[in-house]
């Protein structure tokens, strides 16, 4: 299947058929994303995108999933969306789940009811970017919607009955706000009680405003064991009634995976062993986006 420029999936989406829908972010400002910095939004035409399935339909029976890109799929008008998802379940019937990115000014204007029937044609899971749950920090970083707009959106997600994850980034607020960007995050994801919470390590990505203030001695980027202080701090004001925490993605220093509530005070035990030389942490050159 031919895909049009870089494409970003979620790790957990490594084997599901990418279908891009949409090219690009409709942001495409947050000062630390440089994933489409070259990739101008648009809509893919249906055409296109029943091209795809075809392909699909013929190489792809090895999948069970499908994950649709780019950064904002779900931009798409709820008809759109209908239309798509019924034209997977006829043309793709050996797939069982539909993923996609989601943002709040996306979310927005479709209803509880628009996302459950969503649901009943397919669309499984919903991937959201908290990033940070400290308003200043966000706006800092150019993100499109407010703390509030996201915990809203991520909590209409879930009473649609569709599975939320939400991403949150470590460093994000540099060495000045560290503590109470971890503790507010905490208590967003509390709020938004996910079915998994990611946390991810901030890298600072060359063309981003984020590494061009970096550079310019605006922004310092905590060290290891004050991005591991970031993550026990977080982990410690993260209450979720039952979903996985991880921080195992590629950029982390600790790798962790773990479930909440039952493993928290494990998991804490272990970043206290990490932070005090008793377990190695994953060096730098091995770390990646």
């Amino acid at each position: 299947m031919r895909l049009t420029g870089s494409v970003i999936r979620p790790p957990s989406e490594a084997d599901s058929i990418l279908l891009q829908v949409t090219l690009g972010c409709s942001h495409n400002k947050c000062a630390f994303c440089g994933a489409y910095i070259d990739k101008p939004f648009r809509v893919v035409p249906e055409a296109a995108v029943d091209e795809a399935l075809a392909f699909a339909r013929d190489y792809g029976h090895q999948s069970r999933r499908v994950f649709l890109c780019d950064g904002d799929a779900m931009v798409l008008s709820t008809n759109r969306l209908t239309r798509l998802l019924t034209r997977i379940r006829e043309r793709l019937p050996f797939v069982s789940r539909i993923s996609a990115y989601a943002n709040a000014r996306s979310l927005g204007p479709k209803s509880v009811e628009e996302l459950a029937a969503l649901r009943g044609l397919g669309l499984h899971t919903l991937y959201m970017g908290l990033e940070t749950g400290d308003q200043e920090t966000l706006s800092a970083m150019n993100k499109a919607d407010t703390v509030a707009d996201i915990v809203a959106a991520g909590q209409k997600v879930r009473r649609a009955g569709l599975r939320l994850s939400v991403t949150v980034l470590l460093g994000l607020a540099g060495t000045r706000r560290w503590r109470i960007h971890a503790e507010r995050t905490g208590a967003a994801l509390s709020e938004m009680d996910p079915a998994q919470a990611a946390a991810l390590t901030l890298m600072l990505v060359p063309g981003t405003p984020l590494h061009a203030d970096w550079k310019a001695g605006r922004f310092d980027l905590p060290h290891a064991r004050g991005m591991l202080s970031e993550l026990s701090t977080m982990l410690a004001h993260t209450h979720l009634s039952r979903g996985l925490f991880l921080a195992n993605h590629a950029s982390n220093f600790l790798p962790l995976a773990l479930r909440l509530p039952r493993d928290k005070d494990h998991a804490l035990s272990l970043i206290e062993a990490a932070l005090s030389g008793r377990i190695p942490l994953r060096p730098d050159h091995v770390r990646a986006l």
